[in-house]
Order: structure tokens, then sequence, then C-alpha cells
């Protein structure tokens, strides 16, 4: 059985700075407490070296290059700002205690104060970062006010008495309790392992380590001094890291709550302070005992909340009843959408068009269409803004599906999911396969779920299932599901094949109609992640989805408002390292999303049917800037990306020497790439296609290649001059294999063609690429993108350019 420990932390590579930094503050408090090294400057030099390795981590969230393939999003830029700036003020406030003897107090609670603000504003900005209902924010603050005395009590007993004055110790002691208890729900909680967590608790360790700093007497002095560096800086490096993972990756999905270190963690550090409080000698105070008082309510409160959310069998029973009874006056719309009564469904009703707008939980409109291309070219959506009909039905029936939503989240501590299920591969089929593939798939899906489930229609080819288990046992079922689905099925004496993709969302307090909306979000992720997988919901879907939905509205026009941009890759010989030309790379200067790079911008141009429209704009604007380049004395080629869509029309090459013409380039001057992958569903008419751009004389590449059995099979057929592959090829295989960059510079000699080495960012992938035989190079290693003339500037540093 796979236990799920609450402080484990999967540390990537990248962060061996992180490990290195860790254990030279170690190192550094080992030396503080043998006293080789002040206390002073131990805490001063760790809190330095964690502000500079967390603040650098953090300014490359606020500052990324152009040309990152993941750009971080306006959010992710603003909170990386905020939470830079905060931990610089976090060092700086340790840095200058060797300077101050009476005023580091001062500094402290300055940086203390201006950390929190910082903290506050960085992770409001936060992408991922997910909002519970106010009844569980209320909730949990109950559950964690009982713990958070008691750390309060324990910061109470063993801060100084005869340094601090009462009001400034009981409120020392007050911040560090409710920060210590804040940083455990953080690194406990049911999301403990998303970015945004770690970054929360990072944040609040490292304002527990400022408020220590700031209770230490004047002087710095004592091996106890040294309990300042272990949150300072271990906070600063989470912070960095939480916010890495927040701006890079899609959350984490929630795992089991474990509740015993909310509970041990706080009752041990108290039994500790008591045991050392007593020890020394010292008698209980007032304070003491009242606060050891205060920390009885809230337990009690806490525990009666419990026992009320204890579940019996009957109090299950009496739920499922309920929920019954919530749809059992719609079950003869629903089995119309089932198939069981054997009539048809209304007109539209498999793919209704796209009229619909996402809810809030309230049932208004928030503005936000969520309808989107469906296979066959029709579109739909799964909430439609039309209300049901009063005796049930309705598209999907609907009203059925929130009833049984609502069932459940009417209960004091609701627990449990909702799946929505789309089926693929069934549209070429007539409306009454299409209705038995439908009818059949129910069967299965009420076969896999547990008796109390509901299984229901809802718009599309698909259905939902509502079930009242927990998250972790809603995704096994949805596995289950996927299991028993993509089986064939048998349809008029024919198998039929299917793809299942399966959108989770947890029913814990939100609205009905957001449970769904985010269902539906996790459906839609499961099938651009290629179908046939379980996706579970995150706010940061939801940002996807927007961020999408603009795409599709601001790119149309973009050509006429003159939005469009190239930039410049250098691509080097090898050999002697001068430029021997430059690819052309499209970026969108979009006034309203910033610079969006192709591999964003391409996905939605080809949906929206501009990808041509794109791209002869860049083969027109790359032949003139060529045509400039070539007007001196230089002699370079410029490279431009096709789309194999594009590639094939009938029309390709004629309008390809069409633009040589009007701007009087060379056609050896041009290179044309087309990607590797993508060709093989029409090799035959690229074949074609290829060829007649050679007879022109412009010359060709193939680009990302990828070296498998079946590429250097049909390499032999296509027509190139260029061969371009990634640095994955250049280094050493894990097998202890010989790098493939040699297969393909052999396989290329044999054929004629020259081996470019791409994505080239490492000095040990330039040496690999030329020892290995590749004639050019190109990459960050050697050339950055750049505009025009920056890079027109880069090739004057050179006395000769012609290849």
């Amino acid at each position: 059985m796979l236990l799920a420990y609450p402080f484990r932390l999967h540390v990537p590579r990248r962060a061996v700075p992180e490990a290195a930094v860790s254990t030279a503050v170690s190192l550094l408090v080992l030396a503080g407490a043998a006293d080789l090294v002040p206390t002073s400057v131990v805490i001063a030099l760790a809190g330095g070296a964690g502000a500079t390795l967390a603040g650098v981590r953090l300014s490359r969230l606020a500052i990324r290059h152009p040309t990152d393939p993941m750009p971080a999003p306006p959010s992710g830029r603003a909170a990386g700002v905020r939470l830079d700036a905060a931990v610089v003020v976090a060092g700086l406030a340790a840095a200058v205690l060797p300077l101050v003897t009476d005023g580091h107090r001062t500094a402290a609670l300055l940086g203390l104060l201006v950390v929190a603000l910082l903290s506050v504003a960085g992770l409001r900005r936060l992408p991922g970062r997910q909002r519970p209902p106010a009844g569980l924010r209320l909730r949990s603050l109950i559950e964690a006010a009982g713990p958070a005395v008691g750390l309060t009590l324990a910061g109470w007993l063993l801060l100084p008495d005869d340094d601090l004055p009462v009001p400034a110790r009981l409120v020392t002691a007050l911040v560090l309790g409710g920060l210590g208890m804040a940083a455990i729900s953080a690194f406990t909680g049911p999301d403990r392992r998303s970015g945004p967590a770690v970054c929360r608790g990072g944040l609040l360790l490292t304002l527990f380590g400022l408020a220590l700093l700031a209770a230490l007497p004047p002087g710095v002095t004592g091996r106890a001094a040294l309990l300042v560096v272990p949150p300072l800086v271990l906070g600063m490096l989470l912070t960095a890291l939480g916010a890495a993972a927040s701006v890079g990756a899609a959350g984490a999905p929630p795992t089991a709550d474990p509740a015993w270190p909310r509970a041990v963690l706080p009752a041990a550090v108290v039994l500790l302070a008591a045991g050392l409080h007593v020890g020394a000698g010292r008698a209980p105070d007032r304070t003491s005992v009242l606060l050891a008082l205060a920390a009885v309510p809230p337990l009690v409160l806490r525990e009666l909340l419990r026992g009320g959310d204890a579940a019996t069998p009957e109090r299950t029973a009496a739920h499922r009843r309920r929920a019954g009874r919530a749809v059992r006056h719609r079950r003869a719309a629903q089995s119309r959408w089932l198939g069981a009564s054997g009539q048809p469904p209304p007109p539209g009703a498999d793919r209704l068009p796209g009229d619909a707008t996402a809810t809030g939980r309230d049932g208004a409109s928030n503005g936000l269409d969520t309808t989107w291309p469906s296979e066959g070219g029709a579109t739909w959506s799964t909430l439609d803004r039309r209300a049901a009909p009063a005796g049930g039905g309705g598209p999907g029936d609907r009203a059925a599906l929130l009833d049984a939503l609502a069932a459940i989240g009417d209960v004091p501590a609701p627990a449990g999911a909702l799946l929505l299920v789309d089926l693929h591969g069934g549209d070429v089929l007539g409306p009454s396969a299409r209705e038995d593939l439908l009818a059949e798939a129910v069967a299965r899906a009420r076969a896999t779920v547990a008796p109390g489930d509901l299984v229901t229609g809802c718009t599309g080819a698909g259905f939902a299932v509502v079930t009242a288990a927990g998250p972790v046992l809603a995704y096994a079922l949805g596995i289950r599901l996927l299991a028993a689905l993509i089986p064939p099925y048998l349809l008029g004496g024919s198998a039929v094949r299917v793809q299942a993709s399966i959108g989770l969302a947890e029913v814990s307090g939100a609205g009905p109609a957001d449970v769904l909306r985010q269902a539906e979000l996790a459906r839609r992720r499961a099938v651009q992640l290629g179908r046939d997988r379980v996706e579970w919901y995150d706010a940061f879907l939801e940002e996807q989805l927007v961020r999408r939905l603009d795409l599709e509205r601001e790119l149309p026009g973009a050509v006429a408002r003159g939005e469009l941009d190239l930039v410049y890759q250098p691509v080097l010989d090898l050999a002697d390292r001068q430029p021997v030309g430059a690819e052309a790379l499209l970026r969108w200067r979009s006034p309203v999303l910033g610079t969006v790079l192709p591999a964003e911008l391409l996905p939605v141009a080809e949906d929206l049917d501009l990808i041509g429209e794109l791209e002869w704009w860049v083969l027109d604007r790359a032949c003139r800037q060529l045509a400039n380049w070539s007007a001196g004395v230089r002699e370079l080629w410029m490279a431009v990306n096709v789309t194999t869509r594009e590639l094939t029309t009938p029309d390709f090459v004629q309008r390809a020497a069409a633009v040589l013409a009007a701007y009087g380039v060379s056609p050896e001057r041009l290179v044309v790439e087309v990607s590797e992958p993508r060709i093989a569903a029409d090799l035959s008419t690229v074949v074609a296609r290829l060829a007649g751009l050679r007879s022109l004389g412009v010359r060709t590449a193939l680009d990302d290649f990828r070296a498998e059995h079946a590429s250097l099979a049909q390499l032999r057929r296509l027509p190139i001059d260029l061969l371009k592959v990634g640095p994955e090829l250049v280094g050493a295989r894990p097998d202890g294999q010989p790098p493939l960059i040699d297969v393909v510079v052999n396989v290329g000699e044999r054929l004629g063609v020259e081996i470019v080495a791409e994505e080239l960012e490492l000095a040990s992938q330039v040496e690999g690429a030329q020892r290995a035989g590749c004639r050019y190079g190109q990459g960050f290693a050697l050339a950055r993108p750049a505009t025009a003339e920056r890079v027109e500037a880069y090739f004057e540093e050179f006395p000769s350019a012609s290849r």
C-alpha cells in the first residue's frame, strides 16, 4: 500500500543549486554552534545566500526571454516580481544583522511587515491558486485555531521574559503560533504538492523566521539564535520552487488529507516547551494558564464538527435515498437520452449549436463562451442557456444532473465527484447506430459504477456519472470506466472502436453549475492530451481556456492590423563559426496578449483556418528581408517554415516563385522547411511539392528529424538539401551506445544531404555536433533570435558571410 507522507517533496535536477545552498547553510549553522563563526554572521550569510538563489529563481519568472518556449503568463510574471521583492527584503533584514547593535528588531519588524504585504500581493496573482468556498475556509480556521493557540503557548513559554515586555512577548507568541500553524496547514493540506501550496508554505516559513529574528535579544548571541536560520532559508527556497511550479505546469491533483501532522506536531511542540520551562525551574504564570484554557473551546468545537460528520451506514443510506428522490421524477427524460425507450433524441441533441455560456453558482451567465468544435465540424457545449422544461428533459437532462450534484452538496461535509464521459468515433455512424452505441456504453458504465452512483445523460456523445466517493476513489472509478468503454462495440454485425475522454471534478462545497463547468474543462483537457484518459480539474485549466478564447478572438485580423513580426536566428558553419543564413521565426506582438510564440499561435491558426494567411505573410516578409541583405556584399540564405497543409496546396510552388520574383531574390537563397513528423499522412504530395521547389532552385529542408526506422526509410524518398536534427540526437544515449547523430550524418553523406544541428543551447552540444560531422549549427549557444537590425549588426562583425 502506498502511503502519502505529507512532507515528501519531489526535487528535480534543476534544484541542485538549492541542495548546494542548503548544504552550505547547514555547515554555517554547525560552525556557529561550535562558536567558530559569530551567530549574527551566520544568520546574515545564510539569509543572504537563500535570498540570492531564491531571488534569481523568481526573477526568471518575472523576466522571461521572448523566445522562451513556455513564457510565463502575465499573472505569473506579476507574481514573480512581488515574490522576488519579498525574498530580497527578507534577505536584507537578515543581512544587516552584523551591522547594527540595538536596531535589529526594528529592521526585522519592518522586513516582516513588507514581506507580509508583498507575499499577499504575490500569492493573489499566482497561477493555479484555488480559493476554497467560504464555508470550507471557516471550518479550516476552526480546526486550526486550537493547535495555533497551543503553538502560541509554546512560544510564550520559550521566549525570554527578561528582555521582552509582556505585551510584546504576547504579540510575538501570537504571531509565531499563527504563522507556524498556517505553515503546517499549507504543507499538509490536500493540495500540499501543488505549486501554490508550496509557495504559500515557504512564505509562511520566511515570515516565521523574521518573527523569530525580531524576538532575539540585542547582541544576537547564543546557539538558540541559530533557530532563525532553518525556517528563514528553507522558506525562501520553497517560495521560489513553489512559484516556479505554479507558473511552469498545471497543478498537482489533490491527494489524501493527512490529519495527524496538524494535531501531533503542535502537541509535541507544546510538550517540549513545557518540559523546558519546568526544567528551568520556572513556574507557570497567569498568561500561560489563560492560553492553555483558550485552546480548549476550539478543540471542543472541532470535535463536535467531526462528530457531526461521522458517516454511519444509516446516514449513508439516507443520503442515497435523498439523491434518488431528487432525480426520480426525471427518470423518464433520462431514459429517453440513454436509449432505454428506443425513441430517438430530439433533433440536434447529439451536437448542440454553439450558443451556450458558462454559468455561475447562481445560474447567471458569466460571459465565458464555452462552445468548441467537435469531430465533423459541428460545435457543441455542455451548458445550455435555455432553461430545462418543467417536466425534466432538456438537452441531456441537465436539470437531473444538477439535482444530483445539489443533493450531494447539501450534506454537512460534501464529498463526491462528477465524471463527464465523452465518446469519440461515433460520428461516422447513422443516428440509430449512434443511439445504440451510447446505450451500450451506458450499460457498460452502469455495470462498472457502485449501486448508489448515478449514470445520466448529458449533451454530446457521452454521459455523466455522479458518485459519492472521494476524489481518489472517483479517479479509480474513471480508470475502470475507461477500461470498460474502450473495447469494440458490435453494431449491425461490425465492430466499432471508440475512444473515451473523462473529466473529473470534486463536489466539495462548490455549486452544481460550477462542478459541471469544472468537469467539462477537465474533459476537454483529456481530449487535448490524446483521449483515452482521465483528467482532474485544476484552476489552471480555466486559465488555459480563457487564454485560448482570447487567442481565438484576437488572432483574426492580426495581419491587417500589422501585429505580426519576424525575428531571425542566424545559422552558423560549425567549422569556422561564420554565419551562412538565418531562420525566420514568427512572433505575434498582440497589444492585448503580449508576445505570442509559434508553439501557441499556430495550433489556434490551424483551427481557425488562418494558417495559410500567416505563412504567406511570413514568406513575403522573409523574402523582402533577404533581398535587403543580399543587396550588399553578403549572400545569405533564409529558411522559412511551412506546414504540410499549406505545402500540399496545388499552387504552392507557383506562388513561391511569384514571391521570389517580386523581390528579385535568387531561388537558391530560400530554404523551405517542413516538419518531418507531419508528412507521413500525405507523403507522395509532399515529395511532389518539394521536387517542384527544387526545380525552381529553392533549397528544401526536413525539420524535427527523429532518426527512427520509419524516418530513415522515408528520407530516401524526400528531395531535400538540408536535414535538421535536435540536440537529443547529439548527446550520448542512456544505453551507452554512440549518439544517433553519427548514424544520421552517415546517412546524410550517402544521400548528399547536409546536416543542421538545431536548438543547441550548451557548448558541449555544439562540440558534439561538430565532432559528429554536422556542417551547420543553430541555437542559443551560437546566436539568439533577434530583430533584423540586430542580426544585420551581428553579420557585420564577420568579414564574410557568403555560403
